[in-house]
């Protein structure tokens, strides 16, 4: 039986049809889920987390083969300055552990959420990274 997730009960709530995935808890990055199910790691997402200018954290979801350019980031937020977050004030922040922050399960809790433009490409057929310890992210076909 699995686990019911919060990104599952976020996503039943809002009538969206959803595939549960799963792989090895050995895997633990955007780019690995991608090699496990053959896919382009342009189209597997992670999920990250920056630090604003006035100290609040914002979740980024960025390809697994893209790495975030803060600067450019900043800019286009209209922030004067971004950094990433500490891999403690991150898991402080969310809850959840690196590796398995879902923009998703943390639905709830308002964070700021920032999806890059290029996702849109995929249509329908977006994935997103979440929880490799927990093995199995939603698939919204």
């Amino acid at each position: 039986m699995i686990k019911k997730l919060n990104s599952m009960r976020v996503l039943e709530a809002q009538g969206v049809r959803y595939e549960v995935l799963s792989f090895p808890d050995t895997i633990h990055s955007a780019v690995g889920v991608a090699a496990y199910y053959g896919l382009p790691p342009a189209q597997v997402y992670k999920t990250l987390v920056v630090v604003l200018s006035q100290g609040k954290p914002a979740l980024v979801l960025i390809a697994g083969d893209r790495e975030i350019q803060l600067k450019q980031l900043a800019q286009a937020l209209g922030e004067k300055k971004l950094r990433m977050a500490t891999q403690k004030e991150a898991e402080a922040w969310t809850g959840l552990k690196v590796g398995g922050i879902s923009a998703l399960a943390l639905f709830h809790r308002g964070f700021p959420v920032y999806i890059d433009s290029r996702c849109s490409r995929f249509g329908r057929d977006y994935r997103q990274c979440r929880a490799a310890r927990d093995g199995y992210p939603p698939h919204c076909p």
